[in-house]
Protein backbone atom coordinates (compact mmCIF):
# COMPACT_ATOMS: atom_id res chain seq x y z
CA UNK A 1 0.00 0.00 0.00
CA UNK A 2 1.19 3.59 -0.62
CA UNK A 3 1.71 5.63 2.76
CA UNK A 4 -0.10 8.78 3.32
CA UNK A 5 2.12 11.13 1.87
CA UNK A 6 2.82 9.69 -1.43
CA UNK A 7 -1.13 9.52 -1.65
CA UNK A 8 -1.32 12.80 -0.92
CA UNK A 9 1.77 14.03 -3.32
CA UNK A 10 -0.25 11.51 -6.02
CA UNK A 11 -3.54 13.34 -5.50
CA UNK A 12 -2.34 17.13 -5.28
CA UNK A 13 -0.17 16.33 -9.21
CA UNK A 14 -3.88 15.22 -10.28
CA UNK A 15 -5.95 17.42 -9.27
CA UNK A 16 -5.92 20.29 -11.96
CA UNK A 17 -6.72 17.42 -14.18
CA UNK A 18 -9.69 15.85 -11.82
CA UNK A 19 -10.88 19.88 -11.80
CA UNK A 20 -10.91 20.20 -15.82
CA UNK A 21 -12.91 16.70 -15.98
CA UNK A 22 -15.55 18.05 -13.28
CA UNK A 23 -15.86 20.95 -15.39
CA UNK A 24 -16.50 19.41 -18.82
CA UNK A 25 -18.90 17.44 -16.26
CA UNK A 26 -20.92 20.78 -15.41
CA UNK A 27 -21.04 22.06 -18.93
CA UNK A 28 -23.62 19.11 -19.72
CA UNK A 29 -27.08 20.29 -18.58
CA UNK A 30 -28.32 16.90 -17.64
CA UNK A 31 -31.26 17.44 -16.40
CA UNK A 32 -33.27 14.07 -15.67
CA UNK A 33 -37.04 16.04 -15.07
CA UNK A 34 -38.96 14.90 -17.92
CA UNK A 35 -39.48 18.32 -19.12
CA UNK A 36 -36.14 18.54 -20.08
CA UNK A 37 -33.94 17.33 -23.22
CA UNK A 38 -32.99 13.95 -22.16
CA UNK A 39 -30.81 13.63 -24.68
CA UNK A 40 -28.11 15.68 -22.25
CA UNK A 41 -28.78 13.02 -19.41
CA UNK A 42 -26.80 10.36 -22.52
CA UNK A 43 -24.76 12.53 -23.00
CA UNK A 44 -23.52 13.04 -19.44
CA UNK A 45 -23.51 9.20 -19.06
CA UNK A 46 -21.19 8.99 -22.26
CA UNK A 47 -18.85 11.47 -20.68
CA UNK A 48 -18.60 9.19 -17.43
CA UNK A 49 -18.16 6.25 -19.01
CA UNK A 50 -14.67 7.83 -20.88
CA UNK A 51 -13.57 8.92 -17.47
CA UNK A 52 -14.06 5.86 -15.88
CA UNK A 53 -12.21 3.92 -18.90
CA UNK A 54 -9.39 6.39 -18.43
CA UNK A 55 -9.36 5.22 -14.70
CA UNK A 56 -8.27 1.93 -15.69
CA UNK A 57 -11.66 0.05 -15.76
CA UNK A 58 -11.94 -2.13 -18.60
CA UNK A 59 -15.61 -3.61 -17.93
CA UNK A 60 -17.76 -0.16 -18.40
CA UNK A 61 -21.06 -0.25 -19.39
CA UNK A 62 -23.88 2.08 -19.96
CA UNK A 63 -27.12 0.55 -19.14
CA UNK A 64 -31.16 0.71 -18.47
CA UNK A 65 -34.02 -1.46 -16.53
CA UNK A 66 -37.35 -0.54 -15.92
CA UNK A 67 -37.64 2.48 -18.66
CA UNK A 68 -34.75 4.39 -16.53
CA UNK A 69 -32.21 6.79 -17.72
CA UNK A 70 -28.84 5.58 -18.29
CA UNK A 71 -26.65 4.55 -15.69
CA UNK A 72 -23.00 3.65 -15.30
CA UNK A 73 -21.61 0.26 -14.15
CA UNK A 74 -17.72 -0.29 -14.48
CA UNK A 75 -15.86 -2.93 -12.88
CA UNK A 76 -12.46 -4.41 -11.67
CA UNK A 77 -12.84 -7.52 -10.04
CA UNK A 78 -11.27 -8.18 -6.66
CA UNK A 79 -8.00 -10.02 -6.27
CA UNK A 80 -8.18 -13.50 -4.09
CA UNK A 81 -9.49 -12.55 -0.88
CA UNK A 82 -10.07 -9.03 -1.12
CA UNK A 83 -13.31 -7.30 -0.79
CA UNK A 84 -15.36 -5.90 -3.62
CA UNK A 85 -16.16 -2.02 -2.85
CA UNK A 86 -19.01 -0.10 -4.50
CA UNK A 87 -18.46 3.13 -5.72
CA UNK A 88 -21.86 5.20 -5.96
CA UNK A 89 -22.57 8.66 -7.36
CA UNK A 90 -25.20 10.20 -9.66
CA UNK A 91 -24.68 12.52 -13.02
CA UNK A 92 -27.95 13.94 -13.51
CA UNK A 93 -28.75 17.32 -11.94
CA UNK A 94 -31.47 19.06 -10.61
CA UNK A 95 -33.12 21.96 -13.06
CA UNK A 96 -31.40 25.26 -12.88
CA UNK A 97 -34.55 27.36 -11.56
CA UNK A 98 -34.43 31.38 -13.12
CA UNK A 99 -31.49 31.84 -14.36
CA UNK A 100 -31.33 35.82 -13.23
CA UNK A 101 -31.05 34.17 -9.27
CA UNK A 102 -27.53 32.76 -10.34
CA UNK A 103 -24.40 34.71 -10.17
CA UNK A 104 -23.11 33.28 -13.48
CA UNK A 105 -24.26 30.64 -15.97
CA UNK A 106 -25.61 27.55 -14.47
CA UNK A 107 -23.79 25.48 -16.92
CA UNK A 108 -20.24 27.06 -17.56
CA UNK A 109 -18.74 26.32 -14.49
CA UNK A 110 -16.67 29.63 -12.94
CA UNK A 111 -14.47 29.71 -10.21
CA UNK A 112 -14.88 32.34 -7.45
CA UNK A 113 -12.58 32.76 -3.89
CA UNK A 114 -11.82 28.63 -3.87
CA UNK A 115 -15.48 27.50 -5.38
CA UNK A 116 -16.43 26.08 -8.80
CA UNK A 117 -19.79 27.20 -9.35
CA UNK A 118 -22.34 25.67 -11.89
CA UNK A 119 -24.98 22.81 -11.37
CA UNK A 120 -24.19 19.89 -10.56
CA UNK A 121 -20.95 20.74 -9.42
CA UNK A 122 -21.00 19.83 -5.72
CA UNK A 123 -24.58 17.71 -6.11
CA UNK A 124 -23.26 15.21 -7.50
CA UNK A 125 -20.46 15.65 -10.44
CA UNK A 126 -18.15 16.04 -7.90
CA UNK A 127 -18.94 12.40 -6.32
CA UNK A 128 -18.18 11.24 -9.69
CA UNK A 129 -14.94 13.08 -9.90
CA UNK A 130 -14.06 11.89 -6.12
CA UNK A 131 -14.08 8.29 -7.38
CA UNK A 132 -12.43 9.09 -10.43
CA UNK A 133 -9.72 10.63 -8.70
CA UNK A 134 -9.34 7.77 -6.11
CA UNK A 135 -8.72 5.33 -8.82
CA UNK A 136 -6.30 7.64 -10.82
CA UNK A 137 -4.66 8.14 -7.34
CA UNK A 138 -4.12 4.26 -6.87
CA UNK A 139 -3.91 3.08 -10.06
CA UNK A 140 -2.33 -0.29 -10.23
CA UNK A 141 -2.07 -0.17 -6.43
CA UNK A 142 -5.76 -0.51 -6.09
CA UNK A 143 -6.07 -3.78 -4.09
CA UNK A 144 -9.63 -4.41 -4.06
CA UNK A 145 -12.70 -5.07 -6.64
CA UNK A 146 -14.09 -2.29 -7.84
CA UNK A 147 -17.56 -1.22 -9.04
CA UNK A 148 -18.33 2.00 -9.81
CA UNK A 149 -22.23 2.91 -10.08
CA UNK A 150 -23.56 6.23 -11.43
CA UNK A 151 -26.78 6.42 -11.55
CA UNK A 152 -28.68 9.02 -13.88
CA UNK A 153 -32.09 9.85 -12.28
CA UNK A 154 -31.35 10.21 -8.29
CA UNK A 155 -32.75 13.93 -8.88
CA UNK A 156 -36.17 12.78 -9.66
CA UNK A 157 -36.61 9.76 -6.85
CA UNK A 158 -34.34 6.99 -8.12
CA UNK A 159 -37.63 5.38 -9.52
CA UNK A 160 -36.20 2.70 -11.69
CA UNK A 161 -33.90 2.07 -8.59
CA UNK A 162 -35.70 -1.25 -7.61
CA UNK A 163 -36.03 -2.77 -11.32
CA UNK A 164 -32.49 -1.54 -11.98
CA UNK A 165 -31.06 -3.25 -8.75
CA UNK A 166 -33.17 -6.31 -9.59
CA UNK A 167 -31.96 -6.73 -13.18
CA UNK A 168 -28.30 -6.07 -12.30
CA UNK A 169 -28.36 -7.57 -9.09
CA UNK A 170 -24.94 -9.64 -9.55
CA UNK A 171 -23.35 -6.73 -11.45
CA UNK A 172 -23.83 -4.25 -8.29
CA UNK A 173 -22.98 -7.03 -4.89
CA UNK A 174 -20.55 -5.82 -3.03
CA UNK A 175 -19.15 -5.88 0.46
CA UNK A 176 -18.71 -1.94 0.86
CA UNK A 177 -20.95 0.95 -0.18
CA UNK A 178 -19.97 3.69 -0.74
CA UNK A 179 -22.56 6.72 -1.35
CA UNK A 180 -20.44 9.81 -2.41
CA UNK A 181 -23.74 12.55 -2.12
CA UNK A 182 -23.85 14.11 1.32
CA UNK A 183 -21.99 16.61 3.01
CA UNK A 184 -19.58 17.67 5.43
CA UNK A 185 -19.87 19.14 8.68
CA UNK A 186 -18.28 22.22 7.46
CA UNK A 187 -15.13 23.50 5.56
CA UNK A 188 -11.87 21.98 7.43
CA UNK A 189 -14.06 18.77 9.11
CA UNK A 190 -15.09 16.28 7.48
CA UNK A 191 -18.28 14.66 8.14
CA UNK A 192 -19.30 11.05 8.02
CA UNK A 193 -23.33 10.42 7.83
CA UNK A 194 -24.43 8.14 9.75
CA UNK A 195 -28.63 9.02 9.47
CA UNK A 196 -31.06 10.25 6.42
CA UNK A 197 -34.59 11.32 6.96
CA UNK A 198 -37.03 9.70 4.78
CA UNK A 199 -39.14 11.06 2.58
CA UNK A 200 -43.05 11.40 2.09
CA UNK A 201 -44.59 13.63 -0.52
CA UNK A 202 -48.19 14.05 -2.02
CA UNK A 203 -50.08 16.39 -3.89
CA UNK A 204 -53.13 18.13 -1.88
CA UNK A 205 -55.86 19.43 -4.29
CA UNK A 206 -58.70 21.51 -1.79
CA UNK A 207 -61.71 22.60 -4.01
CA UNK A 208 -64.62 25.27 -3.01
CA UNK A 209 -67.07 26.00 -5.87
CA UNK A 210 -67.57 23.84 -8.87
CA UNK A 211 -66.71 27.16 -11.41
CA UNK A 212 -64.46 30.74 -10.39
CA UNK A 213 -67.34 33.33 -9.56
CA UNK A 214 -67.00 36.72 -9.50
CA UNK A 215 -65.49 38.08 -6.62
CA UNK A 216 -67.56 41.26 -6.19
CA UNK A 217 -70.96 39.59 -6.32
CA UNK A 218 -70.17 35.97 -4.29
CA UNK A 219 -67.29 37.56 -2.22
CA UNK A 220 -68.07 37.12 1.51
CA UNK A 221 -70.42 34.23 2.04
CA UNK A 222 -67.57 32.02 0.00
CA UNK A 223 -63.60 32.16 0.78
CA UNK A 224 -61.47 31.37 -1.97
CA UNK A 225 -59.56 28.13 -2.36
CA UNK A 226 -56.44 30.00 -1.31
CA UNK A 227 -57.21 31.29 1.69
CA UNK A 228 -58.65 27.60 2.52
CA UNK A 229 -55.75 26.33 1.48
CA UNK A 230 -53.49 28.43 3.40
CA UNK A 231 -55.81 27.80 6.75
CA UNK A 232 -55.56 24.51 6.21
CA UNK A 233 -51.29 24.49 6.06
CA UNK A 234 -51.21 26.62 8.93
CA UNK A 235 -52.61 23.46 11.07
CA UNK A 236 -49.56 21.60 9.95
CA UNK A 237 -47.25 23.32 12.76
CA UNK A 238 -47.77 24.52 15.84
CA UNK A 239 -46.94 28.02 17.74
CA UNK A 240 -43.43 27.19 17.83
CA UNK A 241 -42.97 25.32 14.38
CA UNK A 242 -43.23 22.24 15.02
CA UNK A 243 -44.92 19.76 13.14
CA UNK A 244 -48.36 18.84 14.48
CA UNK A 245 -49.29 15.74 12.94
CA UNK A 246 -50.31 13.16 15.00
CA UNK A 247 -48.23 9.98 14.44
CA UNK A 248 -45.01 10.98 13.35
CA UNK A 249 -41.90 9.40 15.05
CA UNK A 250 -38.18 11.60 16.64
CA UNK A 251 -35.30 9.59 16.88
CA UNK A 252 -32.81 10.63 19.27
CA UNK A 253 -30.89 13.74 19.86
CA UNK A 254 -27.68 14.33 17.51
CA UNK A 255 -24.53 14.38 19.77
CA UNK A 256 -23.58 17.41 17.81
CA UNK A 257 -25.79 20.94 17.37
CA UNK A 258 -25.25 23.67 15.01
CA UNK A 259 -24.30 26.79 15.93
CA UNK A 260 -27.39 29.21 15.15
CA UNK A 261 -25.17 32.10 13.84
CA UNK A 262 -23.55 29.72 11.59
CA UNK A 263 -27.02 27.94 10.72
CA UNK A 264 -28.10 31.62 9.73
CA UNK A 265 -25.43 32.80 7.64
CA UNK A 266 -25.13 29.16 5.70
CA UNK A 267 -29.69 29.31 5.18
CA UNK A 268 -28.97 32.56 4.06
CA UNK A 269 -32.30 33.63 6.91
CA UNK A 270 -33.33 37.16 6.38
CA UNK A 271 -32.45 39.34 9.47
CA UNK A 272 -35.40 39.16 12.06
CA UNK A 273 -36.78 35.99 11.15
CA UNK A 274 -37.16 33.52 13.85
CA UNK A 275 -36.29 30.10 13.74
CA UNK A 276 -38.70 27.73 13.77
CA UNK A 277 -39.35 24.79 16.47
CA UNK A 278 -38.43 23.70 19.54
CA UNK A 279 -34.84 21.49 20.59
CA UNK A 280 -31.50 21.79 19.22
CA UNK A 281 -31.36 23.24 15.97
CA UNK A 282 -29.39 20.02 14.52
CA UNK A 283 -32.16 17.70 16.17
CA UNK A 284 -34.55 20.20 14.08
CA UNK A 285 -32.89 19.12 10.62
CA UNK A 286 -32.13 15.66 11.42
CA UNK A 287 -33.97 13.31 13.66
CA UNK A 288 -37.23 15.45 14.15
CA UNK A 289 -39.91 15.46 11.11
CA UNK A 290 -39.96 18.48 8.95
CA UNK A 291 -42.66 19.60 6.72
CA UNK A 292 -42.62 21.92 3.78
CA UNK A 293 -44.85 23.13 1.30
CA UNK A 294 -42.82 22.68 -2.33
CA UNK A 295 -45.10 23.64 -4.54
CA UNK A 296 -48.30 25.37 -5.26
CA UNK A 297 -50.70 25.64 -8.29
CA UNK A 298 -53.12 29.15 -7.75
CA UNK A 299 -53.82 31.73 -10.72
CA UNK A 300 -50.57 34.16 -11.16
CA UNK A 301 -50.38 37.91 -10.07
CA UNK A 302 -49.62 38.42 -13.93
CA UNK A 303 -53.23 36.49 -14.83
CA UNK A 304 -55.36 36.78 -11.37
CA UNK A 305 -58.96 38.27 -12.15
CA UNK A 306 -62.05 39.64 -10.01
CA UNK A 307 -63.02 36.14 -9.46
CA UNK A 308 -62.89 33.82 -6.45
CA UNK A 309 -60.30 30.88 -7.08
CA UNK A 310 -62.90 27.85 -7.16
CA UNK A 311 -60.28 25.46 -6.54
CA UNK A 312 -56.16 24.43 -5.77
CA UNK A 313 -53.33 22.34 -5.48
CA UNK A 314 -50.46 22.03 -3.08
CA UNK A 315 -47.93 19.96 -3.03
CA UNK A 316 -46.10 18.70 0.39
CA UNK A 317 -42.91 17.30 1.18
CA UNK A 318 -42.68 15.49 5.00
CA UNK A 319 -38.59 13.93 6.14
CA UNK A 320 -39.41 11.64 8.32
CA UNK A 321 -37.33 10.69 11.35
CA UNK A 322 -35.08 7.41 11.52
CA UNK A 323 -37.17 4.46 12.89
CA UNK A 324 -40.66 5.88 10.89
CA UNK A 325 -42.18 3.85 8.31
CA UNK A 326 -43.26 5.95 5.90
CA UNK A 327 -46.32 4.67 4.91
CA UNK A 328 -47.46 4.97 8.44
CA UNK A 329 -46.48 8.80 7.73
CA UNK A 330 -48.43 9.21 5.11
CA UNK A 331 -51.83 7.65 6.48
CA UNK A 332 -51.49 9.94 9.39
CA UNK A 333 -50.39 13.04 7.31
CA UNK A 334 -53.95 12.14 5.18
CA UNK A 335 -55.64 11.67 8.54
CA UNK A 336 -54.40 15.29 9.65
CA UNK A 337 -55.86 16.93 5.90
CA UNK A 338 -58.54 15.66 6.10
CA UNK A 339 -59.60 15.91 9.34
CA UNK A 340 -58.52 19.42 9.12
CA UNK A 341 -60.04 20.35 5.60
CA UNK A 342 -61.71 24.19 6.75
CA UNK A 343 -65.12 25.18 6.44
CA UNK A 344 -65.99 22.06 4.69
CA UNK A 345 -63.87 22.49 1.96
CA UNK A 346 -63.46 19.24 -0.26
CA UNK A 347 -60.06 18.14 0.52
CA UNK A 348 -58.08 15.26 -1.71
CA UNK A 349 -55.08 13.93 -1.34
CA UNK A 350 -52.88 12.01 -3.88
CA UNK A 351 -49.92 10.31 -2.69
CA UNK A 352 -46.35 10.91 -4.33
CA UNK A 353 -42.86 9.21 -3.55
CA UNK A 354 -42.18 7.69 -0.59
CA UNK A 355 -38.79 6.80 0.95
CA UNK A 356 -37.15 5.21 4.42
CA UNK A 357 -35.63 6.96 6.49
CA UNK A 358 -31.33 5.34 6.85
CA UNK A 359 -29.40 4.47 10.33
CA UNK A 360 -25.74 3.39 10.07
CA UNK A 361 -23.98 1.70 12.80
CA UNK A 362 -21.20 3.84 13.93
CA UNK A 363 -18.81 1.70 14.61
CA UNK A 364 -18.90 -1.37 11.45
CA UNK A 365 -15.29 -2.40 10.13
CA UNK A 366 -15.83 0.01 7.42
CA UNK A 367 -16.68 2.92 9.65
CA UNK A 368 -13.68 2.60 11.76
CA UNK A 369 -11.54 2.40 8.12
CA UNK A 370 -13.47 5.36 6.81
CA UNK A 371 -13.07 7.52 10.03
CA UNK A 372 -9.24 6.81 10.51
CA UNK A 373 -8.59 7.28 6.55
CA UNK A 374 -10.69 10.87 6.90
CA UNK A 375 -9.13 12.03 9.78
CA UNK A 376 -5.82 11.45 7.68
CA UNK A 377 -6.62 13.30 4.68
CA UNK A 378 -8.02 16.41 6.79
CA UNK A 379 -6.01 15.71 9.83
CA UNK A 380 -8.73 16.33 12.21
CA UNK A 381 -11.58 13.40 12.85
CA UNK A 382 -14.38 13.14 11.14
CA UNK A 383 -18.14 14.29 12.89
CA UNK A 384 -21.06 11.92 13.01
CA UNK A 385 -23.77 14.21 11.57
CA UNK A 386 -27.51 13.60 9.65
CA UNK A 387 -28.84 14.73 6.94
CA UNK A 388 -32.36 16.03 6.75
CA UNK A 389 -32.57 14.89 3.48
CA UNK A 390 -33.41 11.56 2.27
CA UNK A 391 -31.40 9.09 -0.06
CA UNK A 392 -34.13 6.51 -0.25
CA UNK A 393 -32.56 3.95 -2.51
CA UNK A 394 -29.98 3.39 0.81
CA UNK A 395 -32.81 1.32 2.44
CA UNK A 396 -33.49 -0.39 -1.34
CA UNK A 397 -29.49 -1.68 -1.18
CA UNK A 398 -29.68 -2.96 2.04
CA UNK A 399 -32.45 -4.95 1.23
CA UNK A 400 -30.93 -6.51 -1.65
CA UNK A 401 -27.39 -6.96 0.07
CA UNK A 402 -28.27 -7.28 4.12
CA UNK A 403 -24.74 -7.84 4.89
CA UNK A 404 -23.31 -4.96 3.08
CA UNK A 405 -21.73 -1.64 5.18
CA UNK A 406 -23.33 1.32 4.08
CA UNK A 407 -20.43 4.48 3.93
CA UNK A 408 -22.57 7.41 3.38
CA UNK A 409 -19.76 10.64 2.65
CA UNK A 410 -19.64 13.88 1.70
CA UNK A 411 -18.12 16.34 -1.09
CA UNK A 412 -20.60 19.15 0.04
CA UNK A 413 -19.98 21.35 3.11
CA UNK A 414 -22.67 23.97 4.39
CA UNK A 415 -22.12 26.80 1.71
CA UNK A 416 -22.60 24.51 -1.17
CA UNK A 417 -26.32 25.10 -2.39
CA UNK A 418 -27.00 22.49 -4.22
CA UNK A 419 -30.28 21.80 -5.94
CA UNK A 420 -30.51 26.28 -5.34
CA UNK A 421 -28.94 28.98 -7.33
CA UNK A 422 -25.43 29.55 -6.95
CA UNK A 423 -24.59 25.73 -6.22
CA UNK A 424 -20.92 25.20 -5.83
CA UNK A 425 -18.08 22.86 -4.42
CA UNK A 426 -15.16 23.90 -2.61
CA UNK A 427 -12.09 22.95 -4.35
CA UNK A 428 -9.61 22.20 -1.62
CA UNK A 429 -12.39 20.18 0.08
CA UNK A 430 -12.77 18.27 -3.20
CA UNK A 431 -9.00 17.79 -3.06
CA UNK A 432 -9.28 16.22 0.39
CA UNK A 433 -12.44 14.17 -0.35
CA UNK A 434 -10.18 12.73 -3.33
CA UNK A 435 -7.69 11.52 -1.01
CA UNK A 436 -9.90 10.28 1.19
CA UNK A 437 -11.34 7.62 -0.38
CA UNK A 438 -7.97 6.90 -1.77
CA UNK A 439 -6.75 5.84 1.80
CA UNK A 440 -10.41 4.11 2.16
CA UNK A 441 -9.91 2.14 -0.27
CA UNK A 442 -6.25 1.19 0.16
CA UNK A 443 -7.63 0.71 3.74
CA UNK A 444 -10.09 -1.85 3.10
CA UNK A 445 -7.46 -4.11 1.39
CA UNK A 446 -5.40 -4.44 4.11
CA UNK A 447 -8.73 -5.32 6.64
Amino acid sequence: MSDTADLRARVHDLFPALRADLESLVRIPSVSAPAFDQAHVSASADAVAELLRGAGLDDVRILTAGGSRPAVIARRPAPEGAPTVLLYAHHDVQPPGDASAWTSDPFEPVERDGRLYGRGAADDKAGIVAHVGALRALGEDLAVGVTVFVEGEEEIGSPSFGAFLAEHEELLRADVIVVADSSNWKVGVPGLTTSLRGLVDCDVELSVLSHAVHSGMFGGPVLDAVTLMSRLVATLHDENGDVAVEGLAHAPDPAVDYDEADFRTDSGMLEGTRLAGTGPISARMWTRPALSVIGFDAPSVALSSNTITPRVTAKLSLRIAAGQDPTEAMAALRAHLEAHAPFGAQVVVRDGELGRPFLAPSDSAAMRAARESFEEAWGTPPVDIGIGGSIPFIADLLEVYPDASILVTGVEDPDSRAHGADESVHLAELEKVVLAESLLLARLARR
